[in-house]
């Protein structure tokens, strides 16, 4: 199951909507077949892993990291071919929550005669598809914040003076998380003052939607973002007051204009990651300043993150840090990250983890 995990991990970036999957057939001590998915409509891993292993799969143990699917999608389902090739027995680390499979793939292979069984290091294989996991549970995609600080936690001096920060080792990794998400976030004032192109170079596995949260539809045509909005999507999350020529000149230069209407900025974000959501996009960046940052950290919506601690000083009283918002009151109750990672880039430290849940 170990192994079939880590080929699982491959798929990061190219199987989303879908679950990352790995699988190995084993027959005796031997591994006679071994698959993942590798892209979103491509054949799943079950299928890849029985094609290597050939006419071998006659009463061998196939062993995946999620159950087997049941149902015709994009391609047919995973448990036909697994009663076909004859396969004695079936390890699956979890249960797949989709609602067409659900423990449905796992009945149809025991009503076949294979013998099922579930939950061999089932931790780690959530762990692995927990953005998976959220969006089936929650219809919202899992949110990674990222910012760069100096060592004393300044993510801008007292002017806004902001590049660069941290290294260029400590960027490329920044581009590389661009690559396999599928949207990047930022708020109105990093539009305004970075004018940043939110790409990933070079390009990953995915082309993500460039989002900016701007309450009054006031970015400038003369950005970046949308000056290339007709090459790589832009969306402008905007609140209920936003002028209609506002929105209506946004829109004629390419950006697409969402208007979330709710009474608080805190509610318009959860209305942004629904939407969001309902795209199916499994994963978001969100490299705002502190306020959007902030916002998120205060609905407890900031599933995992990934800091860059550049070793400089800047001080001031009124120096950008990354997390503004209300914060929390005891330090009893401050959120903690679950192993967390620790390596140094070229000088910037970069730690990145999952925030605890209760």
């Amino acid at each position: 199951m170990q192994r079939a995990l880590e080929l699982a991990l491959r798929g990061q970036g190219y199987v989303e909507p879908n679950p990352m999957v790995g699988c190995v057939v084993v027959q005796g001590a031997e591994i006679i077949g071994e698959g993942w998915h590798r892209r979103f409509g491509g054949p799943h891993a079950e299928v890849e892993a029985l094609a290597v292993a050939g006419p071998r799969a006659a009463g061998a143990t196939l062993v995946v990291t999620l159950e087997p699917c049941c149902h015709h999608g994009k391609t047919p389902p995973c448990t036909q071919a697994i009663i076909r090739a004859g396969i004695r027995r079936v390890v699956a680390a979890q249960r797949d929550p989709f609602p067409q499979v659900n423990g449905a793939g796992l009945a149809e292979l025991q009503a076949a005669g294979i013998e099922v069984e579930v939950g061999l290091l089932e931790e780690q294989a959530r762990r692995l598809n927990a953005p998976y996991l959220k969006l089936l549970a929650t219809g919202r995609p899992w949110v990674i914040a990222k910012w760069a600080m100096t060592l004393d936690g300044k993510s801008a001096s007292v002017t806004g003076s902001s590049k660069w920060i941290s290294n260029a080792q400590s960027r490329a990794v920044v581009h590389q998380l661009r690559g396999r998400v599928d949207a990047v976030v930022i708020g109105r004032e990093t539009a305004r003052v970075d004018d940043p192109l939110l790409t990933a170079r070079p390009p990953g596995p995915r082309t993500a939607l460039r989002v900016v949260v701007d309450g009054r539809a006031s970015l400038s045509l003369e950005s970046q973002l949308v000056r290339t909005a007709r090459q790589v999507p832009v969306l402008v999350a905007v609140g209920p007051h936003a002028r209609a020529a506002d929105r209506q000149r946004l829109q004629n230069a390419g950006c697409e204009v969402l208007v979330c209407d709710a009474r608080s900025p805190a509610d318009r974000v959860d209305q942004l990651l629904a939407e969001l959501g309902r795209r199916r996009f499994t994963n978001v960046l969100v490299e705002g300043g502190g306020r959007l940052t902030g916002s998120l950290f205060d609905a407890r919506q900031i599933d995992e993150v990934h800091v860059f601690i550049a070793p400089k000083l800047l001080g001031g009283t009124w120096a950008r840090t990354p997390i503004a918002g209300e914060g929390i009151a005891d330090i009893a109750h401050a959120l903690e990250l679950e192993d967390p990672q620790v390596q140094c880039l070229g000088g910037d430290l970069y730690l990145h983890g999952r925030v605890r849940r209760p």
